[in-house]
Order: structure tokens, then sequence, then C-alpha cells
């Protein structure tokens, strides 16, 4: 009966995931309809027209990402406290769009912008810079998008009992979202995002909350089974934590000052109006607390599963699965299509905007004169190209889900002194911009990849920014500056 039972969830599961994969394809195909096909303002901003609804759960959904549901239980059930980061950067994050993205959504309907490296090349008035950002921008998106398409590889690997291996899950479901984002751009992305945070929201709620109480009984119970059995592994900072007090408040503050340089989420400010950004800034943080019962996953696990009993920590959801729910088919199917849900909602976003940064930041200043036509069929050719850059990566690169979301925001984060200094220091110069960006992308990856430690334990991305702020006021200040009515322009808008 057991073997019966659990073919029986992974065919239920199997079978949740491919109806959900239909309905996100058919949305996102359908989202396009009627729509200019070659025009770059309706793929790369959807005409500036996005409402209220699409862009709350569009922002959400990129957050609520492959991490959310694998890296977050698995970080919580290997770090402990650390893993509260989360919902802290979330809550931080967004708030600087409240004035942020009106400048930014006023600036680029002007000038008719559409990615952050039209913004920056604009202002200090640099083609080299709107290449430095589309190039950072595209690697950093592939980076970010081989997390999500190991998460997808992940989910269909394991609800399925090894039925459909590693490899043919990540192709199958992300597949749908190259074709989709190709064919209708960020409305598409948009309008999937909107079925996958509704179901994301919901498989968050139910899936965390059982696990607790099924495996532990309650979370007063979980919590303080947990301080018993591992003293300090619900603390920050203190003996038997497992992250430092200043290696947490420093991963939360490059997440959080990264949050809106990522280009897919600064280009958002281009989508939609002013009172639409504001009013969505103020309800996102609704997402943070959305996110609290997924680490809870995580929490849960704790005395239930031997560590050693996973290959990584981002297993752990999938291993509860299919080890503890026995013959609970309908909630084998939520787990699934809610879990690729969240890989896909973040998935579409990052395909769309690294292949609008290489079409418009990488390719475009090298041909200015380039027809709209010939701009689109070279974002659309894009969207394959980082796919299967990070599709390679996903399947034959070793980084785990939570080392690969840290790595790739101190590399985005570096984006912080030059687009803050656009629009508050008149005096920031592209020599600046570019020399801060070269030395911070550098002092970050120094210490991810060759150094066994950061000084005083921050975080890398922070001393990359750090370094970064420092060469950027001392260049600037020894170059000329962009004439001072194009830097009142910005500084004013």
């Amino acid at each position: 009966m057991a073997t019966e039972a659990s073919m029986n969830n992974w065919v239920f599961a199997l079978g949740s995931m491919l109806v959900y994969l239909v309905l996100a394809f058919v949305i996102g195909l359908m989202a396009g309809r009627k729509r200019s096909f070659w025009s770059v303002s309706e793929y790369a901003v959807a005409d500036r027209g996005l409402g209220l609804i699409v862009i709350w759960f569009m922002m959400g959904g990129t957050v609520f990402s492959a991490f959310s549901f694998l890296g977050g239980p698995g970080m919580a059930f290997s770090q402990g406290a650390a893993s509260y980061f989360v919902p802290a950067y979330i809550a931080l994050g967004i708030l600087p769009w409240y004035l942020l993205g009106p400048k930014v959504g006023r600036i680029g309907a002007r000038k008719n912008f559409f990615t952050m490296g039209d913004f920056l090349g604009d202002r200090y008035q640099s083609k080299a810079l709107t290449v430095i950002v589309g190039v950072i921008s595209v690697l950093a998106f592939i980076q970010y998008l081989t997390l999500q398409i190991k998460g997808m590889a992940f989910i269909f690997n394991i609800l399925t009992d090894g039925v459909i291996p590693y490899w043919f899950g990540a192709l199958l479901a992300y597949g749908i979202v190259v074709a989709y984002v190709a064919t209708s751009g960020v409305r598409g992305a948009a309008w999937s995002d909107v079925l996958q945070g509704a179901l994301m929201l919901i498989v968050a709620w139910t899936v965390g909350y059982y696990l607790v109480y099924m495996l532990q009984g309650s979370p007063t119970e979980m919590f303080t089974a947990i301080e018993q059995a591992k003293p300090g592994f619900l603390t920050i900072g203190q003996e038997g934590s497992q992250m430092s007090a200043m290696a947490y408040s420093t991963v939360i503050l490059v997440s959080a000052l990264g949050f809106l340089m990522w280009p897919h989420l600064f280009t958002k400010s281009y989508t939609t109006t002013e009172k639409r950004i504001k009013i969505t800034t103020m309800a996102f943080p609704l997402f943070g607390i959305f996110l609290v019962p997924v680490l809870f996953v995580g929490f849960a696990a704790i005395g239930v599963i031997a560590p050693d009993a996973l290959e990584s920590p981002d297993q752990v959801l999938p291993h509860l699965v299919t080890n503890y729910l026995g013959a609970n088919s309908w909630l084998y199917g939520l787990i699934g299509a809610g879990a690729l849900a969240a890989a896909m909602s973040s998935s579409d976003a990052i395909t769309h905007g690294g292949s609008v940064s290489l079409g418009r930041d990488v390719i475009l200043p090298f041909k200015p004169d380039m027809d709209e036509r010939t701009q689109v069929w070279i974002m659309r050719i894009g969207v394959i190209v980082i796919g299967a850059a990070a599709y390679w990566l996903s399947i034959f690169g070793a980084a785990g889900i939570i080392a690969l979301l840290v790595g790739a925001y101190g590399s985005i984060a570096q984006f912080v002194p030059a687009v803050y200094g656009a629009l508050i220091w008149r005096r920031g110069t592209k020599q600046g911009a570019i020399a801060g960006m070269v030395v911070g992308i550098g002092v970050n990856y120094y210490f991810q990849i060759v150094a066994e430690s950061t000084p005083l334990d921050i975080n890398a991305g922070i001393v990359g920014l750090l370094c970064n702020i420092v060469v950027f006021v001392a260049v600037s200040l020894m170059t000329r500056p962009v004439p001072a009515a194009l830097a009142n322009e910005y500084a004013e808008a």
C-alpha cells in the first residue's frame, strides 16, 4: 500500500504541476494579444500602463522566488534565526521606491527610457556606462535566474520520486517561461504573476502551518523544543547562533539596498503611475509577512530530519513532503504547483529584464540608429540566450540556492552610488560612477570567491559598496561634471 500511495502522490503532484504550467502558459500568451508585437515600449514597459493589482503582484511575485520555498526553509533548518533576514529586507528594500519611483518614472516618461542603462547613461552622458550597467545586469540576472531554474528542477525531480529527471523538469518549466516572455514581453510576465502570486500566498500559509502542527504540535511547542535542543540557534550573535550580528545586519543591508537596484525592479517605475507606485510601496511589506510560514517549514523539520539525510538544506521542503505526508495527494499537488509558481514568477521578470538590458544597454549603444523591429527581435532572442546560459549553470553549477541569492545581491548593490548620486548629487560624474562600480564589484567578488573571510565579518557586498562610494565621490570631485542644466533636471525631477 505504501508503494501505491507513493505512486498516487507523485502522479497527483505531476498532474497538478502540469495543469498549473498550462494555465501560466495560456495567461502569459493571452496577455500579449491585440498588442503591438514590434513595439519596444509595449515589450519593455507595457506602454507604461500596468494597473495597481498587476504591479503589486508582479513586484511581490519577483521576490517570492525559488528561494522562498526552497532556500528559505533550508536556511531556517540549517542557520536558524539568520533566515529572518528575508522578511526584514523585503519590508525595508521597497521603502525607497516611494520617493525614488515617481522621480524615475517622470524622467523615464519624458525621455522615453526603458532601462536603468538608459537612465544612467543619459544622466552621466556616457555610452560606456550604459554598456557596463547592461553587462553587469545580464551577468547578475543569469546568476539569479540559475537559482530559479535549480528550484524548478528540485521540485519536479523530488515530488515525482525521480521519475522526472532534474534536467527535464527545469527544461519543461523554464521553457514555458521563455515562450510567453518572448511572445508577450513584460505584460505576459505581469499577468502570469497575478496567478502565480495568488497561488503562492495560499500555498505558503496552508503548507507552512499544516507541517508545523503535524510535526511539532504548534509554533510554541516547536520553538520551545528547538531552544532546548539547540540553545542559541534562534538568536543572532550569541553562543550557539549560526551567524554573527555583523554578518546578519549587513546581509539585510546589502539585500535592502540592492532590492530596487535590480534592473527589472528599477524599470517597473516606467510601467505605471506615481499614485500606483506609492500605494504598492505601502502595501508591499505584506509579502514579507506571507513568507513567515514558509520559514516555519524549515524550523518544523529540526529534530525530525537528520542534517546528514539531505544533500543540501535546500531540499528540506521536498524531503518533508515525500517522507512525512503519507497519502495526502492533494497537498503534494498544492505544494508542487505553489513552489513552481514561486520559481516561475521570478524567472519571467528576470528573463524579461535581462533581455531588455541586453538589447537596450549592451547592443543598442553600438548601433544607435537601430529600428524598433530589430531591437525587439534582439530582445526576444536575448530571452533564449540568457535562458540557455542560466539553464546550463543550473544543471552543471555547484552553488546552492542561498549562495546564489546573496552573491547576486552583492553585485547589484554596486549600482546604489550611481543611481542615488544621479538624483541627489549634482557633482557626480561618469568617471566617478564607472570607477566606483568597477572597484565595488571587484571587491565584492574578491571576498566572495578568493578571500576566506571579510573584515569584521561584514557582508562582501557591503565591503564592495563602501569602497565604491569612496571611489565614486573622490573621482567625481577630480573630474568634470555634466552640464548644470542636466544635473538639475535629474535632481529636481
